[in-house]
């Protein structure tokens, strides 16, 4: 047998060694501990959403200048997802995720002691770019660790963190903003960044990560450790590895960016690009500005950041459905789904806002807007690391999720400049355009991954 025969035996021994392992609550430990830092995180970001307004009334700030301030942790989340996508491709995934939670504790700390409008945009600069650091990297981690049959319904609950993390962040904000204000509440959503530590303890390293680059008997070290703790926890022995199993890819290359764009791999970075980064310019343009709004409109701080928590909830059932709506239905057409329900609830909450409709039917019109939005990202997490092979999927995914934040950047301050000028209307009918085009995008190129293992995506 010669040496590139070897190799891809050895490849398809490792993925078939986890493609054949039941679910147990081992898999699940270890997502829930992705997904703790994962809730963590998106508390820090969501944060925004709650205090912009009482940030923008202490600096006496102008609606472009809050627009800007907003829009400042996607300059590091853009810097942080590229960056991070590469380093995880070459160094591994678990050391890169530990140290984005360093940057995204320190960077909140910060914020809190944060003196000036300046010196706070550039400490969320250094939150967002660990932030921008850890989402390619959860994702890559989850997606090479939970088979294929759970795979999508797995991330999409990772990304049911985030709706759940913002909700935390609002009622966070409804308790303690009267006591401790602004500045407490980032220095305490700094504390959870100590649960490095328990990452560092109980979280492997991606074996197919390891294999990919070359340490084989690492890589059988982990996935041996890993069967013995699968086997524990399901209490019987595990199934025969299939010598027919088709996940195989071929030998290992050495990461390169410019693989992104070469054969199959060039439609579907092009398809990723664009609804990320029109995905990214509706929502955050939207939702930074959804409590700042509503306090626009006469209502008090503390209701506008109940009200947004109430909008908020919907969130939950969005990305549930989305999780089951991904294995029953398939990623593309559930993706294209939630970004049309998106649109459309966008303009209906816009028309709401503007006609000064009773806050009953405001709050509905969020409550659809909110459901479609936190499914869209569901769809969009469980899909893009799934479209790359294992050498270049945290590369991939960080590019993605880097060129989505070029939107989360624009998005704000472009809702600061238009709102003057258009009033709310036209503030929430750039949002629904933006998620039709990327609706659009999905519908042209996408392709379906649905049941499939990674090594057959990626062939």
């Amino acid at each position: 047998m010669d040496m590139s025969a070897g190799a891809l035996k050895l490849e398809a021994g490792i993925a078939a060694r986890l493609e054949r392992l039941p679910m147990t609550g081992y898999q699940r430990s270890l997502f829930g501990i992705i997904a703790t830092a994962w809730f963590f995180d998106s508390m820090d970001l969501g944060l925004m959403t709650f205090v912009l307004g009482s940030i923008k009334a202490e600096f006496g700030l102008s609606a472009a200048q809050a627009g800007l301030l907003a829009s400042s942790s996607f300059l590091g989340m853009f810097l942080g997802a590229a960056i991070a996508g590469l380093l995880a491709d070459r160094f591994g995934r678990k050391p890169v995720f530990q140290v984005s939670m360093v940057f995204w504790g320190v960077g909140s700390l910060m914020c809190g002691l944060a003196d000036s409008v300046t010196s706070l945009m550039v400490y969320r600069v250094l939150l967002g770019f660990g932030m921008g650091m850890e989402f390619p990297i959860g994702l890559s981690m989850v997606s090479e660790i939970v088979p294929a049959k759970s795979r999508g319904k797995y991330v999409a609950i990772l990304e049911g963190f985030w709706p759940i993390g913002f909700i935390a962040a609002g009622a966070l904000t409804y308790v303690l903003l009267p006591v401790i204000g602004w500045r407490g509440i980032f220095i305490a959503l700094a504390v959870p960044a100590v649960f490095v530590f328990v990452v560092r303890r109980m979280v492997p390293e991606s074996p197919r990560w390891l294999e990919d680059v070359g340490r084989r008997s690492e890589a059988d070290a982990v996935m041996a450790g890993i069967e013995q703790r699968v086997e524990r926890a399901s209490g019987r022995p595990l199934p025969a590895v299939s010598a027919t199993f088709g996940g195989t890819q071929a030998p290992s290359r050495k990461a390169r960016f410019m693989e992104l764009w070469s054969g199959p791999y060039a439609r579907r970075t092009i398809m990723l690009w664009s609804v990320w980064f029109f995905a990214l310019l509706g929502y955050y343009g939207l939702t930074t500005w959804l409590g700042a709004l509503l306090q626009q409109a006469g209502y008090a701080v503390t209701k506008s950041v109940l009200y947004t928590v109430y909008i908020s909830l919907a969130g939950i059932p969005g990305f549930i459905f989305s999780a089951w709506l991904l294995e029953k239905w398939g990623r593309k057409p559930t993706c294209a789904l939630m970004l049309i329900g998106s649109a459309v609830a966008a303009y209906a909450y816009g028309q709401a806002a503007v006609h000064k409709l009773p806050v009953e039917q405001l709050i509905a019109a969020g409550l659809c807007m909110q459901f479609f939005l936190f499914g869209m990202w569901s769809v969009l997490y469980a899909y893009t690391p799934e479209l790359y092979p294992t050498r270049s999927r945290a590369t991939g995914s960080g590019f993605a999720s880097s060129i989505g934040r070029v939107g989360s950047l624009a998005g704000p301050y472009l809702v600061g400049v238009l709102l003057p000028v258009t009033g709310q209307g036209g503030v929430f009918t750039l949002g629904a355009l933006s998620f039709a085009v990327a609706a659009a995008v999905v519908l042209l190129l996408g392709v379906e991954t649905r049941g499939k293992a990674l090594e057959e995506v990626s062939q």
